[in-house]
């Protein structure tokens, strides 16, 4: 009882970062939305030719990998504050206070996932006015929701992890950048089948294919098949061995 009363306090206090400095979150937020605009404006009357023809088909196409490409930029700001806090010195002081010690990196993921659905919430809106018009019924949209949070708190782990092994926060913040890559070396901008072998198989068996390929499934009305087993899969496999790894640095 007293980890979820310690985890709701630091959740507040992150809330307050988040209020009080503003900008890391319209960074994060503002970055998908210009790749939005970018490949469906500039880029979309070529993509869109084997996609249907036209860029709002394109813009829908492209939406579910615009999604996971936001998760991944935000881990770079999950991965900064959890470095801040590990060599700001707040850290020492929270370990001498009798508070459970699993609530300072809890409040962490989950302010995290507080900013990473604000995000996603505006790179959705800016989507929806280019023209994405999903087919997705409410059971589908519950759906959505459950993927994005998963794989959202499952990368969340992964950066808090990566911060805590970083000894400077420079350091931290260029760790979580390869994850930024993956959604664009996946199904996130062309189907994996138009791309080389080699880096089809790496495409097909990454974690944010079967991600992507799911919200696709969802927000078009369709069976996610084996793609959803899988994004639960990766999902459960990034978080816990996130969080293991996080807790065994931080006890450290």
């Amino acid at each position: 009882m007293r980890a979820l009363t310690d985890s709701a306090t630091m959740l507040r206090r992150q809330l307050k970062h988040i209020r009080r400095y503003p900008t890391p979150l319209l960074t994060y937020t503002a970055i998908p939305v210009v790749f939005l605009l970018l490949f469906v404006y500039v880029l979309g009357g070529t993509m869109s030719a084997g996609l249907g023809g036209s860029r709002a088909a394109y813009a829908g196409y492209l939406t579910p990998g615009i999604l996971a490409t936001t998760i991944a930029g935000a881990a770079q700001g999950t991965a900064i504050a959890v470095a801040m806090d590990m060599t700001g010195g707040i850290v020492a002081r929270f370990k001498t206070m009798a508070i459970a010690r699993v609530s300072v990196l809890t409040g962490h993921v989950l302010g995290a996932l507080v900013q990473n659905f604000l995000a996603l919430a505006a790179a959705l809106v800016a989507a929806l006015v280019i023209g994405f018009r999903p087919a997705a019924t409410v059971p589908d949209w519950l759906g959505v929701i459950g993927v994005l949070a998963m794989f959202t708190f499952a990368i969340t782990w992964l950066s808090a992890a990566l911060a805590m092994s970083a000894k400077s926060i420079a350091t931290a913040s260029n760790l979580p950048m390869p994850l930024l890559m993956l959604p664009f070396l996946g199904s996130g901008v062309v189907p994996t089948a138009s791309l080389p072998t080699p880096l089809r198989w790496f495409a097909n068996h990454q974690p944010f294919t079967p991600v992507i390929e799911t919200l696709r499934a969802l927000l078009n009305d369709q069976s996610a098949g084996t793609n959803l087993t899988k994004a639960v899969a990766w999902s459960v496999v990034i978080a816990l061995g996130g969080y293991l790894w996080a807790r065994k640095l931080y006890n450290r």
